[in-house]
């Protein structure tokens, strides 16, 4: 009797056992579960979110997400959206397989922010964005034209646009480089600061300047992105190699004043050699403006808003971004 009872006991003691990791890891899986399911609550907790997504990716929030920026207004200025755009074409480029129903999942948006589906899907790089753009078309009448500009127009993808041509370029590939972690759309921003070195038109040397500037701030506190830069110095083409070069000794030593002091100079350069259009302080300011504001939002991403220029997260304070740019008298 005694060793059948002890049997039994054995028995339901190494079931309780079995059933230990169920009991003790249910209600932490069920409470990381709720936590992922909890709304967003702010612009500054969707762009936390951004900042850690490639180190740790969920996209099954990305389509909560883009509803949140949408609620919050971050895609309502499309000098500012860059961001969010590349950050959805990188999601959307990386998961194949479930873009689809990731797409799906985004609406309803109002008309005026498919834009950022609509842009998504094409920056994305998927061998089959067209048609996937093509099943949505339904869902946003309202933006049919630019889809049609998209699929059969001139309207361009994320690799052929010129950061040369439009600063903004800057921040979709800072998007796309938090959604993925890949390597391509660093090398689109590097490739850009051959333009720091420009003596003759002002415009693209500020845009030389943002492009420094932000991969210096970023790599200072994103030790990947660093190594990446290091790497890319390796087989760069020799007119990038020495800006390259200054973005990471900033980056290693934090001496990330001098990014700005030889912006300054260069400038102030072009201002001596008698530059009409620099002289004429209201044009230099509708020029810079969207392009010194750029490094507020990429920088704010990665949870950097005190270093120097005054930003809103999710957004630029485009006046303090320019006077902190802005060439001495």
């Amino acid at each position: 009797m005694g060793g059948a009872m002890r049997s039994i006991f054995a028995i339901l003691g190494f079931a309780l056992i079995l059933s230990l990791p169920g009991f003790v890891l249910a209600k932490p899986v069920r409470e990381k579960a709720q936590a992922q399911a909890q709304p967003f609550r702010s612009n500054e907790e969707v762009l936390r979110w951004i900042n850690g997504y490639r180190h740790s990716p969920q996209p099954q929030r990305v389509p909560d997400a883009v509803k949140a920026m949408s609620a919050f207004g971050l895609t309502k200025d499309s000098d500012q959206s860059g961001i969010y755009i590349g950050f959805i074409a990188g999601v959307i480029g990386s998961n194949p397989a479930s873009a689809e129903d990731l797409v799906a999942k985004m609406f309803p948006l109002p008309p005026e922010d498919q834009v950022i589906i609509i842009k998504g899907i094409a920056y994305s790089g998927l061998p089959s964005w067209r048609p996937l753009l093509k099943t949505f078309i339904e869902r946003m009448p309202a933006r049919k034209d630019l889809i049609e500009k998209f699929l059969y127009g001139d309207k361009p993808v994320l690799t052929a646009l010129s950061i040369k041509d439009d600063a903004t370029v800057i921040d979709l590939n800072w998007g796309y480089y938090f959604a993925t972690g890949w390597e391509a759309p660093i090398r689109r921003i590097v490739s850009s600061l051959a333009y720091s070195l420009d003596k003759d038109k002002v415009d693209t040397l500020t845009i030389g300047a943002m492009a420094k500037w932000t991969l210096a701030q970023n790599a200072s506190r994103d030790n990947d992105l660093l190594m990446m830069l290091k790497k890319i110095s390796s087989d760069s083409d020799p007119k990038i190699r020495k800006p390259l070069g200054e973005v990471i000794d900033a980056s290693e030593t934090l001496e990330l004043s001098k990014i700005r002091k030889d912006a300054l100079a260069s400038i102030d350069e072009l201002k001596a050699k008698g530059s009409e259009k620099l002289r004429n302080y209201n044009w230099w300011g509708q020029a810079g403006q969207t392009v010194l504001a750029l490094g507020c939002v990429a920088a704010g991403a990665l949870g950097q808003v005190e270093f120097g220029i005054p930003c809103v997260i999710g957004g630029a304070a485009s006046t303090a971004a320019l006077n902190y740019f802005k060439p001495s008298d």
